[in-house]
């Protein structure tokens, strides 16, 4: 999927100027798979921190060589199915935060109460087919979640920004003061012989935020008119694979299981069963009487869940990192 991020992008920006921050143990295969992008331009954190200290080193990096560049964050878990619009789209994205110290988030129509997303509250129109942002609020419970899309000026966010490296670089000082001076630091230390100590010994000192958290919620708060936060709405069969809902919705879409099955195993009989996601390779499953569920088999692991819970899942990851059993992740 990392492969089609970048190819999707190609078209606006050369591969020259692409940046991965990805973890230690992804970094090698990232490179086996994008052999045309600089391996000092694949940034591997020494522990996981988030998105708000990872973007936020980039923004750092990129100040130094060029403030006014404009950074575009893009996860590479997403699936987009109308890529010359979404390019389209995404070129007055980099024109508006081009424009000032603005930061463009873009926006998705929201299909269900989704809890594992971010929301965004619009505002007032800014032009054509953009508008200001009212208000963030990150991850609600069930109950926010179905007055959000009840009330039709919520929008999912994307996690796709867009915003100059300065502007990033000054909404850190200004809402993160603590990991910000330290990202500078590291940052300063880049294409020297002292970048990867000075990275391992500071990066585990900053705080384990999202960028949603760190900057949108606390600018939000200033209001729509004084935040310069911009909602660009991005209709272009848009998903996100990172979470079991997502995937399911994903694969379901090209299903003709009648009843929206989706089970990955070598055979397979259900019976008064709908909605479920299974994933058990190399098995024969029968799903018998159950509905909306989501089980996921591994060579040591067995998850259980309901499509609904599936955003918890982030929970179980906690307790075994907690408990030292990350090789189960």
């Amino acid at each position: 999927m990392i492969q089609q991020t970048v190819a999707r992008l190609r078209a606006l920006s050369p591969e020259k100027q692409f940046w991965i921050i990805t973890n230690a143990d992804s970094s090698r295969e990232i490179g086996r798979q994008l052999p045309k992008i600089d391996r000092k331009q694949t940034v591997a954190e020494p522990v996981g921190r988030n998105t708000a200290p990872a973007i936020g080193l980039a923004a750092f990096i990129l100040q130094r060589r060029d403030p006014e560049a404009v950074i575009g964050m893009f996860p590479s878990d997403h699936v987009v199915a109308d890529e010359k619009k979404f390019r389209a789209i995404l070129q007055r994205g980099i024109e508006l935060a081009a424009s000032g110290e603005n930061i463009v988030v873009m926006g998705i129509q929201p299909t269900r109460p989704e809890t594992g997303y971010g929301y965004i509250e619009v505002g007032d129109n800014f032009g054509t087919d953009v508008y200001r942002v009212r208000r963030f609020t990150e991850k609600p419970n069930l109950q926010k979640a179905q007055e959000f899309v009840a009330a039709g000026r919520y929008y999912w966010n994307s996690g796709m920004f867009l915003w100059k490296a300065k502007t990033l670089a000054n909404a850190l000082r200004e809402h993160l003061s603590k990991t910000a001076p330290i990202l500078e630091e590291i940052a300063a230390s880049f294409g020297t012989r002292r970048f990867e100590s000075t990275f391992r010994k500071l990066y585990p000192k900053c705080e384990n935020i999202s960028i949603d958290y760190a900057v949108l919620e606390p600018r939000s708060a200033k209001g729509e008119h004084a935040s310069n936060l911009f909602c660009l709405p991005v209709e272009v069969g848009w998903n996100d694979l990172g979470s079991w809902t997502a995937l399911y919705e994903y694969q379901v879409a090209s299903s003709k299981d009648r009843e929206r099955n989706v089970i990955q195993a070598d055979n397979s009989f259900s019976l008064n069963a709908q909605g479920n996601y299974i994933h058990a390779p190399g098995k024969f499953v029968a799903a018998v009487g159950v509905n909306n569920l989501v089980v996921v088999e591994t060579e040591d692991a067995l998850l259980i869940t309901t499509r609904e819970h599936s955003q918890d899942v982030g929970k179980v990851v906690k307790h075994l990192d907690d408990k030292r059993l990350a090789k189960l992740v």
